[in-house]
């Protein structure tokens, strides 16, 4: 049995709403007493939370516990050979193409480093070709920001790339290669475009995603905290998971987004988890996981590579579709 509470304030002050959600708590408590509802899983988010979280909003709503551990981090990598192209000045490229934040963080740093706060950066004044809005905001951020940003309404690579074809002949150095700045995962979509044309390109990356140092630590929190609400709300429902321990449930659903996020975390998540395969059926001995996966890709490697059983596919990256199947399955199996 799932309860579902909608609290509208109309406006009353802060301290009244965190009242009257004490009251609906407490009121949760009282009817617990007599309906006992099955369990309350918990769900482990493996990718970063956002502001606010849809994933854990919804999930929160239908009754999950939830929890949302970043998974990897991005490094700044060969700063010192962007330093040096910076220092050597723009005259040898046509442009320079930017397709994300991080990559504009870089350019931002050593421009800032190398450029006297009395001077104007050489780079100022050239073409500059942005994926979005967002990556031409983190470019904007620089003391010497470049004054000719394109592309800003592009979205996409693959529109990034018809747009510098279209607007090549406004380049007063179109026969020159392009900077492009890019991270270790970048897709080919781009160049492949650009290069099928005959643009020349001269690819430095500038960041790269790895494993998160602090997974490790990040997840043993996650484990150990009854709530990241932090407020009076969630003190009452912990009081209630203490009153009652059959409220709360020892199944947790750990959801991976991604194949190589799967493979840096999967070591860490052994460690307090014991995960169905293929070919045991032993009880679980710690912590009971259940498996969702976003997408039949991630689905198929954590089945075929790293031997774990997947209980719930999710067809669309959403939290409604993913939400959908986690129930249905939890349904299955009486909670």
């Amino acid at each position: 049995m799932q309860w579902l509470f909608f609290l509208e304030s109309h406006g009353r002050e802060k301290e009244a709403a965190v009242g009257l959600e004490c009251r609906v708590a407490d009121l949760a408590v009282t009817a617990y007493r007599t309906t006992r509802p099955t369990t309350m899983s918990n769900v482990l988010f493996l990718r970063a939370p956002s502001e606010p979280d849809r994933y854990e909003s919804v999930f929160s709503d239908a009754g999950y516990r939830c929890s949302s551990v970043p998974v990897l981090e991005t490094v700044l990598v060969n700063i010192e050979t962007l330093t040096a192209t910076v220092c050597a000045g723009p005259q040898q490229y046509a442009a320079v193409i930017i397709t994300s934040g991080r990559a504009s963080e870089a350019w931002c740093r050593v421009v800032d480093e190398q450029s006297s706060p009395e001077s104007h950066s050489p780079w100022e004044s050239t073409p500059f070709y942005v994926v979005g809005k967002s990556t031409a905001s983190a470019l904007k951020a620089s003391r010497f920001a470049p004054i000719d940003i394109r592309g800003e309404s592009s979205g996409t690579s693959e529109e990034l790339a018809k747009f510098i074809l279209a607007d090549l002949d406004s380049l007063p150095s179109k026969q020159k290669p392009f900077l492009y700045l890019t991270g270790d995962k970048n897709r080919d979509t781009l160049p492949r475009i650009l290069q099928s044309v005959g643009v020349t390109l001269s690819p430095l990356q500038v960041y790269q995603t790895q494993g998160s140092s602090k997974f490790p630590d990040d997840l043993k929190f996650a484990l150990e905290s009854p709530s990241h609400q932090g407020n009076e709300l969630s003190l009452r429902v912990t009081t209630l998971r203490a009153n009652f321990p059959g409220a709360e449930s020892d199944i947790w659903w750990i959801v991976f987004f991604a194949p190589s996020a799967a493979e840096f975390v999967a070591p860490f998540l052994r460690n307090h988890f014991d995960f169905r395969s293929a070919d045991t059926t032993t009880p679980p001995a710690r912590h009971n996981a259940r498996v969702a996966s976003i997408g039949p890709t991630t689905s198929a490697f954590l089945q075929d590579t790293l031997n774990i059983v997947v209980d719930a596919v999710a067809s669309k990256p959403s939290a409604d579709n993913l939400l959908q199947v986690i129930g249905a399955c939890d349904e299955a199996h009486g909670g």
